[in-house]
């Protein structure tokens, strides 16, 4: 199966795509490759490249059209050839006012980014007849993440907090790129909440990295985020994932233990 991986040469998640996507045979993109913003370049990739299926990553998150209108530009050209399109979204299309929220729920955005992103999801459903929307949260794992990165500075001395009132459900970026690759292949439809099966604060995940790391998790800080825009506490249900994948989700807890 030939796969198309937006953000395979440079992205963090699409690095770890197609490193996962081993037996295949695998396009990787890169801006440099083509700007999705561009319809009649993003046609042009495709007719190329004539993949049976395309893993969305590509992303900016301060750029809607990167993010949504880049996103109907893939999503158009899937369709027109036939390939099966899984676009990665993320939590930050819920509010946080409902806490916990499975695949039935609605997307309230409530930050550009999360506009953009529910924005992306709705064109892609409404465009693809074969498509998989793949909602994730915080992905880290590997050591070079933001997270991870951020904790390591913090533990040195950085100034900074972390919150302790904003939940997440973390995911093994190993993981949910093998999910990915899982949902390229398969045939399961719709939207699919594929994130990690441990619910925890930023301040607990960074005093996590920091016990796996050999660092001293007690001086990491907490603060609250509830005062700042953005959702707060927002923990997706990937019980469906786990019954539907082989792939397993492994929760913060355990993929960053000792």
């Amino acid at each position: 199966m030939r796969l198309l991986v937006t953000g395979g040469r440079t992205g963090y998640l699409g690095r770890h795509v197609v490193a996962a996507a081993t037996g295949h045979d695998v396009v990787a993109v890169g801006s440099a490759d083509c700007d999705v913003r561009d319809r009649v370049a993003v046609e042009a990739l495709l007719t190329a490249h004539r993949p049976d299926a395309v893993v969305h990553t590509a992303y900016v998150q301060s750029d809607w059209d990167v993010t949504a209108t880049g996103t109907a530009h893939v999503a158009i050209a899937a369709r027109a050839h036939g390939a099966r399109l899984v676009l990665v979204s993320s939590d930050v299309v819920f509010s946080g006012a409902d806490i916990h929220y499975d695949e039935t729920a609605r997307p309230d955005p409530i930050t550009a980014y999360g506009a953009a992103k529910a924005a992306a999801e709705t064109t892609a459903l409404s465009v693809c007849d074969d498509v998989v929307v793949a909602r994730t949260s915080l992905i880290l794992g590997d050591g070079s993440s933001q997270h991870e990165r951020l904790v390591h500075a913090l533990a040195a001395g950085a100034e900074g907090a972390l919150f302790d009132d904003e939940g997440r459900c973390p995911v093994h970026v190993g993981d949910l790129a093998a999910a990915l690759v899982e949902l390229a292949t398969g045939t399961h439809q719709g939207v699919l909440h594929v994130a990690g099966a441990d619910a925890v604060s930023r301040l607990e995940l960074g005093r996590l990295i920091a016990r796996r790391d050999g660092l001293e998790p007690d001086v990491l800080r907490g603060t609250s985020r509830a005062s700042l825009p953005g959702p707060v506490d927002v923990r997706l249900d990937s019980s469906r994932a786990a019954r539907l994948l082989t792939t397993r989700l492994r929760g913060a807890r355990e993929f960053l233990a000792p």
